[in-house]
């Protein structure tokens, strides 16, 4: 019985970080789309140094993971996610600004934003991709399950969740070092050093193109 729950503990595990990994993915796939609309040609707008993942999106499918399927009713499973979309949004701007000094977007110009974090019109978006969360990428979500016991997506699945720790470990050190560097800190370690060669400003800029500096300034 103990093993057995083990192992749905595992399994639950693996469709959480499996949710992330596509919400990540579709949100690279937006953002690339909107860009290339916006710019009239192609910017990057990855979340992570390697891969076309942004993180945020993961986050806010596997908020409407946990969330909107409990909600009956499309006018409510939108305006559910109108407003979880917005805090979720909101959050993950606060905390970069306060980690890296920097933010991926300033909504200022819009009506009715937040703080330059959020507005309405982008609460708007995440509220319709609540719905179309809940007719498309959901059904293919519990369609998962099938796979989660195989032995070869089990190991699939370890490799890439190692890739993926290795990934977000070493975006968030190079950011980290970036922002030390735009205050003229000097590096005091070899993994200052490290980051300096493999991760100039050049390499971080070209990775986040549509970085800014903090809001307001």
């Amino acid at each position: 019985m103990e093993l057995e729950k083990k192992e749905k503990i595992v399994t639950m595990i693996m469709k959480l970080f499996w949710v992330f990994i596509i919400g990540s993915l579709i949100g690279y796939l937006v953002e690339s789309i909107v860009g290339l609309v916006q710019e009239g040609h192609w910017v990057s707008r990855k979340g992570l140094l390697y891969g076309p993942f942004i993180p945020v999106y993961g986050i806010g499918i596997l908020a409407y993971y946990f969330s909107v399927p409990k909600i009956k009713g499309i006018s409510k499973v939108f305006l559910f996610s109108m407003i979880m979309g917005g805090l979720v949004e909101y959050m993950c701007s606060f905390i970069q600004e306060k980690c890296f000094g920097t933010v991926s977007w300033d909504y200022t110009h819009l009506w009715l934003n937040i703080n330059g974090r959020t507005s309405l019109l982008h609460c708007l978006y995440w509220g319709t991709g609540g719905v179309l969360f809940m007719q498309y990428v959901y059904p293919m979500i519990e369609k998962m399950d099938e796979y989660l016991n195989n032995a070869n997506f089990k190991s699939l699945t370890t490799a890439f969740v190692i890739f993926m720790i290795f990934n977000i470990s070493i975006s968030y050190m190079a950011a980290n070092r970036q922002e030390a560097r735009m205050r003229k800190i000097e590096p005091i370690s070899k993994m200052d050093l490290f980051l300096d060669r493999y991760y100039p400003d050049t390499v971080m800029d070209k990775v986040y193109a549509n970085k800014q500096p903090r809001i307001g300034q």
